[in-house]
């Protein structure tokens, strides 16, 4: 029989508030470094390359880190899976979800490998990458695809771990790999002068190292879960389930994505300049982002054991709290963003130009610090609850019939800004909370929520 670790925290008994804490802010943890992949790549790129550089990187960390979403998104399925079996207190299952995703990853890690290094090209033209920056954006592309296995493998193991309740193990991973990425940005960007393509390098030598010590370290892990390497194999029931939730965040997470490589796009077009101060302003965005991405996470693992082991009030009380929560946090961080734009975007560049295009939109993003705290917590409780359907709706209506129209409006007003680009995305927020404002009032028509 499995045993608990007292690493893994058990979301249906105990303080909510507390159980959240503890959970969240390792994941938060965990995600600032993840996020610091791209940023410290942008940064080291910053100090040593050109404009062109910054908006190849800018660019391309962009594209990956879509990827990327969309991998954890897919993985979702499977933390909401294994959280549901713990909670209904069935290792043997939880295990066969675990062995289940493992096959799933693998297939879909060699087939995106193929179809990113075949169309690293039109990827990027598609983007409209200005001329100065297209090959070196072509470049970053395709080193990273070249690792997007371990990436994958990354991921899947943090969801799996997230799924049982220990948030402490992807933090001490993603660090150790963070860590390995420095190293490598200073001594192929900054030694070996190899520009965008040594950033790529650094961040696939940082993740595999990562996975390397992620491997050893779990095979002397004890976790609530019973699991072996015969049942690394595909179990229908499970991959139905896992498919049934995963699918439709990924297609949400894809949509969401997609509408913002198509603003990428709007700005490039725009000029070298807006395009490189956007890259800045998107990493930094990629930063302020997180706390509603952790908050999201630990919504989506306490209600998901909680929904199994049948204490939907609870689940209902960590929604709420963890909103709150949220929320409170994004007021300072909108300030920061609103106010302090140029300091911040200064750590990336000295270009006066690219620091006051990168400020400009964070001017008019910021809001969305506080706003996307309720949004998530919202799809948090559903992909919990496994009823990811209406997040994918609401994913694809709001890239699809807000932001990209209000963009695109926003960037073709007579002496437009970045500013007013940025405002697309908080306007798209609000239309968020509204349809899950929506979808709640039916929940509880139906006595679900």
């Amino acid at each position: 029989m499995a045993e608990k670790s007292k690493k893994e925290i058990s979301f249906t008994e105990g303080s909510v508030f507390g159980s959240l804490i503890r959970f969240a802010v390792p994941v938060l943890g965990a995600l600032i470094l993840q996020a610091a992949y791209g940023a410290v790549d942008l940064l080291v790129v910053g100090w040593f390359g050109d404009a062109s550089s910054i908006s190849a990187v800018g660019m391309g960390s962009s594209f990956m880190q879509m990827i990327t979403f969309v991998i954890t998104s897919l993985a979702m399925g499977s933390t909401v899976m294994i959280g549901q079996h713990i909670g209904e207190r069935k290792p043997k299952a939880a295990g066969n979800a675990v062995g289940t995703t493992i096959i799933m990853f693998a297939v879909i890690g060699i087939v995106m490998t193929a179809l990113l290094e075949i169309f690293a090209g039109n990827i990027v033209g598609i983007l409209q990458a200005p001329a100065e920056s297209f090959d070196k954006a072509v470049l970053y592309i395709r080193i990273c695809s070249a690792g997007i296995l371990v990436i994958i493998a990354y991921n899947v193991i943090s969801s799996i771990l997230r799924g049982v309740g220990n948030a402490n193990l992807p933090l001490i991973f993603v660090g150790i790999a963070c860590v390995v990425n420095i190293v490598g940005d200073f001594l192929f960007v900054g030694l070996f002068k190899m520009d965008v393509a040594g950033a790529a390098l650094a961040t696939i030598m940082a993740q595999l190292v990562s996975v390397i010590v992620s491997l050893f370290v779990l095979r002397k892990q004890k976790m609530p879960i019973e699991f072996s390497k015969e049942q690394c194999r595909v179990y229908p029931a499970e991959l139905k389930k896992i498919l049934n939730i995963g699918v439709p965040i990924a297609v949400q997470e894809t949509m969401v994505q997609i509408s913002f490589l198509v603003i990428n796009s709007i700005i490039n077009h725009m000029g070298l300049m807006p395009s490189a101060g956007y890259g800045v302003a998107q990493k930094l965005v990629s930063f302020i982002m997180l706390v509603p991405s952790a908050v999201m996470q630990s919504v989506s693992a306490f209600v998901a054991q909680n929904i199994g082991a049948g204490q939907k009030v609870r689940a209902k009380k960590g929604f709420f709290t963890a909103m709150v929560t949220g929320c409170t946090v994004g007021i300072v961080i909108f300030c920061i963003g609103f106010f302090g734009g140029s300091l911040i975007s200064s750590v990336f560049t000295s270009d006066a130009e690219v620091i006051a295009q990168s400020a400009d939109y964070l001017k008019g993003f910021s809001g969305d610090c506080i706003l996307t705290c309720i949004l998530f917590s919202s799809i948090g409780y559903f992909n919990g609850s496994g009823k990811s359907l209406p997040v994918m709706i609401q994913g694809i209506s709001s890239a699809f019939c807000i932001r990209i129209p209000v963009s695109i409006f926003m960037s073709r007003l007579p002496d437009t800004s970045l500013m007013m680009v940025g405002f697309a995305t908080p306007i798209t927020t609000i239309y968020g909370i509204i349809f899950f404002l929506m979808c709640f009032a039916m929940e509880k028509k139906k006595g679900a929520f």
